[in-house]
């Protein structure tokens, strides 16, 4: 059977299992097996660019011995995707970020992202800069929390308001959430709002199975 590891490269129980219920929908009769993993070496949350940077060879490490057949950077920081594709060796690596702004963009005109703090937003600009799609782009707000907390119930109030204040105040027409360990409040925000919410754990492990089943 074909395998895709889903790594959260952070050392939170409640992040990975949120990501593990998001794809559960996913794991589908005939497909790939689809294995939720943390890293107990990462730091708590990716809270800066220097906890994302720190992470960079960690994943290397992990995919480079991993015997799966694709790979999933469950972080919405993405981070170090680039060189992780290096070392996978031609197998497909999906970062959740990524796969999250490519679907919103087929979805609406402008996306907004709800971010976990204001050095989230610094990171998701310079992402959205880079990616070459600043007029597609309608801002981040961020809801001031962990990415332990936003797997809790406790937080799904303030992350409808960030989705209101993106729809009212920045013009954006689809919502992409900003943490994987947001996802199981999807469907509460998306309903709360009005206008689709994207929920990249779910896109990137889409994208993944469709890699897989077209190389079999």
């Amino acid at each position: 059977m074909t395998r895709i590891l889903v790594i959260n490269p952070n050392s939170s129980a409640s992040v990975t299992a949120a990501i593990d219920d998001a794809v559960a929908p996913l794991r589908i009769a005939g497909g790939p097996a689809i294995e939720v993993v943390g890293l107990a070496g990462g730091p708590p949350g990716i809270s800066s660019q220097r906890d994302a940077d720190s992470m960079v060879m960690p994943l290397v490490n992990r995919v480079s011995r991993a015997d799966a057949d694709a790979f999933v950077l469950a972080c919405f920081s993405d981070p170090g995707l680039h060189a992780v594709r290096e070392a996978a060796g031609g197998r497909p690596v999906m970062g959740i970020a990524e796969c999250g702004i490519f679907r919103a963009m087929m979805l609406g005109e402008r996306f907004g992202v709800i971010a976990l703090s204001p050095s989230s937003i610094r990171r998701q600009q310079r992402m959205v800069r880079l990616m070459g799609i600043d007029s597609r782009y309608a801002g981040s707000w961020s809801v001031g929390a962990s990415a332990a907390e936003t797997a809790g119930a406790d937080i799904r109030g303030r992350l409808i308001e960030a989705g209101r204040a993106l729809v009212s105040q920045c013009l954006a027409d689809v919502v992409v959430m900003g943490c994987a360990g947001m996802a199981s409040h999807r469907a509460a925000i998306a309903d709360a709002i009005g206008v689709p919410v994207v929920e990249p754990a779910q896109q990137a492990v889409a994208a993944a199975i469709g890699a897989v089943l077209l190389n079999t």
